[in-house]
């Protein structure tokens, strides 16, 4: 990546993080743009270079955080060298869950705004920059070896990011219907049930059929 291109994406994530603490702070309808620019540093011309209005870069914001929170829960779990699809995926939720607990501002904004339309259109699409981690390509790179190829790993996808952010939300913010540690052995229960519904790999603990 060259200077420009550097300088390009410092920018890029100055405004994303500057919006991220006003929209948190004041909501994203009392928050203007003109803010935006004044705490990320940059000329409010520059917004626009980057963002269409306060919706596409709330959506943007969205995607970049969980993009962030994603490669987290991904790099840590290759590194403890799990080869079973749904230990990998329960790795990986758990690891997102403890980090959303951790962040229950960011949690609240991810909840009320995050869509599957939003991950579709800009989760799996191009790459803003070249750092950019596409878990969907790393999603399907987990589950092809298991004979899950798309559309099956998209609607799978799609069930696992309804589920925990629905499940999640009351869990960790009112601890409702009970703390989230309690309904983790549920919630990952019902993980390993959907997984197996699209896998065609036998599991080892599987009994062999005559």
């Amino acid at each position: 990546m060259g200077k420009v291109d550097t300088n390009k994406r410092l920018k890029r994530i100055a405004i994303l993080d500057a919006a991220l603490e006003l929209f948190i702070d004041k909501g994203l309808h009392e928050t203007s743009i003109s803010e935006i620019a004044a705490r990320s540093g940059v000329a409010k011309g520059t917004f626009y270079l980057y963002f269409k209005d306060k919706y596409d870069i709330r959506n943007k914001l969205i995607v970049y955080q969980s993009r962030r929170m994603l490669r987290s829960a991904y790099e840590a779990m290759l590194g403890e060298n799990l080869n079973d699809l749904e230990d990998q995926l329960i790795f990986i939720s758990n690891h997102v869950l403890d980090q959303l607990n951790a962040r229950k501002d960011l949690l609240i904004l991810i909840s009320k705004n995050l869509s599957w339309g939003i991950l579709k259109q800009e989760m799996i699409g191009s790459p803003q920059d070249e750092e950019d981690f596409l878990f969907v390509e790393s999603f399907h790179g987990m589950t092809e070896p298991h004979g899950i190829y798309p559309p099956q790993s998209e609607i799978m996808l799609y069930l696992l990011v309804e589920l925990m952010g629905s499940a999640c939300y009351n869990a960790i913010l009112y601890e409702q219907p009970c703390s989230l540690s309690t309904l983790k052995p549920y919630l990952f229960e019902t993980v390993r049930q959907i997984i197996r519904q699209f896998s065609k790999t036998p599991r080892e603990t599987d009994a062999p059929v005559d």
